[in-house]
């Protein structure tokens, strides 16, 4: 991971940090001092003039990408959403084993807090934070689960442990099954009984988890 790419174009990685520089309102020096390498910009520039492609350390953009709020996969080959960052709307609790009533839409605008976190994510991530001890030992309270806002079908997570809102409000961290009825699916834990016959309102799949100590409170 922490070795050189030769898959892109040298100058074209300098043209994106630079986009990106703008973007955030940053100068490269700040930048730099921000991802704790005080002089990345300005060797990254010498060896690239130097080596070209050699030029391009991937530590280095690993360092760059969450203080130009982006990801790597953009800045060295333009692959994404440019301006991915690492901030994600903390919306509500989700219950493994826990029962979670919320009192508003967890799909809303609005959002508890935002919570930075150690990776890049889509500007539209939202964040559950695990309440209960049901899906242990593949999930802890208070870990953070980052989801996609967008709807998906409960048949395309069968199978899969997904977030979930059941019709009654309640919001589960389940591994999701087909139910005895048309219509409905069970919810299966770790070390809980399954919770059976459920209709499901809303479903997302799981794109990232952040463990409980890991992420910050913005």
């Amino acid at each position: 991971m922490y070795g050189y790419s030769t898959a892109m174009e040298p100058g074209d990685v300098l043209a994106r940090i630079a986009s990106r520089l703008k973007a955030v309102g940053l100068s490269a020096h700040a930048a730099s001092l921000a991802a704790g390498k005080p002089d990345a910009l300005r060797n990254l520039r010498r060896a690239v003039k130097k080596n070209g492609r050699l030029g391009i350390n991937i530590e280095t953009l690993t360092a760059l990408a969450p203080v130009l709020k982006t990801s790597v996969a953009w800045l060295l080959e333009g692959v994404g959403d440019p301006a991915s960052g690492n901030l994600v709307r903390v919306v509500g609790r989700i219950g493994a084993g826990a029962e979670i009533q919320p009192d508003f839409e967890h799909i809303s605008p609005g959002s508890l807090y935002e919570i930075e976190v150690p990776f890049p994510v889509s500007r539209d991530a939202i964040g559950f934070q695990v309440e209960g001890d049901s899906m242990w030992p593949r999930y802890d309270p208070g870990d953070m689960i980052i989801c996609w806002p967008q709807r998906t079908s409960a048949e395309d997570v069968i199978g899969w442990e997904a977030a979930v809102r059941a019709a009654d409000g309640k919001r589960y961290l389940k591994r999701i099954q087909r139910g005895a009825t048309s219509g409905t699916f069970d919810l299966e834990s770790h070390n809980a009984a399954p919770i059976r016959g459920v209709r499901i309102e809303w479903a997302a799949e799981i794109k990232g988890v952040v463990r409980s100590g890991q992420w910050h409170r913005k």
